[in-house]
């Protein structure tokens, strides 16, 4: 049995788990979760009931990191990547630790208060917290360009390694919903297109189809048993 990812790509670290197989010719199974509408397959996978998810033969994987980690190791990948020299190796960390409490505790609910509570509770939320969002991710994003970013090409220096795919990925998420952050900031636009190229841009775009055209999500049916489950925890998340 081969190689499967269970993958939502309107998942941030979803879409940065396929990008990373596919540019590095990792054969997989591609599993496509719908989350919003109830898709249990996952669950009886990942306890967690989460995406991504990783089985290979007996052996199961959740967190998308880790996931990284393991096929980046279990398949050799250019050392760019995950770098073997120590010091680049912990800046690639340094990144991955500092992303999960800035870039992602904010990027995520642009989406969540333009598109996902209205679509989830049938209410908009008032426009003072998309705001207060947009602040803390404007202050993020200066962290990124003048600590990691610098006047480096990458996070690590002239290569593309798995703390950019992490980082841009995350950040294409306000941008599917009309938010582009990129406006007036030259370096992280010039940035984001290096990475672009670096990984391909047809495959960039493939990954990124469904979070660009995400407007369209309002038009499906949401399986109601989530939609219980999920309209008071967003809710909770944004108070």
């Amino acid at each position: 049995m081969g190689l499967e990812l269970y993958l939502d790509l309107l998942s941030q670290p979803c879409r940065a788990i396929y990008i990373f197989a596919k540019k590095n010719n990792i054969s997989f199974e591609f599993k496509h979760v719908e989350l919003f509408k109830g898709d249990a397959e996952s669950g009886k996978l990942n306890i967690l009931k989460k995406v991504p998810a990783l089985k290979d033969g007996s052996f199961t994987l959740s967190e998308s990191t880790a996931i990284l980690l393991y096929l980046s190791r279990k398949y050799n990948t250019p050392d760019h990547w995950y770098p073997s020299d120590i010091q680049k190796r912990a800046l690639v960390d340094e990144y991955l630790s500092w992303h999960h409490t800035n870039i992602r505790a904010n990027a995520p609910k642009t989406m969540w208060i333009k598109l996902l509570i209205p679509l989830f509770t049938g209410q908009p939320l008032p426009s003072e917290k998309l705001q207060e969002v947009m602040e803390g991710l404007s202050a993020s994003l200066k962290q990124f360009e003048e600590k990691f970013l610098q006047d480096k090409l990458f996070v690590v220096g002239s290569e593309i390694s798995l703390a950019d795919l992490v980082a841009v990925v995350e950040l294409m998420q306000p941008v599917g919903v009309g938010c582009d952050i990129f406006e007036g900031r030259p370096r992280l636009v010039e940035w984001r297109d290096r990475v672009e190229e670096a990984v391909g841009k047809e495959l960039f775009l493939q990954a990124h189809e469904m979070v660009l055209n995400i407007k369209e999500l309002s038009n499906i049916q949401i399986d109601p048993q989530l939609k219980a489950q999920l309209a008071p925890v967003l809710m909770k998340v944004l108070q």
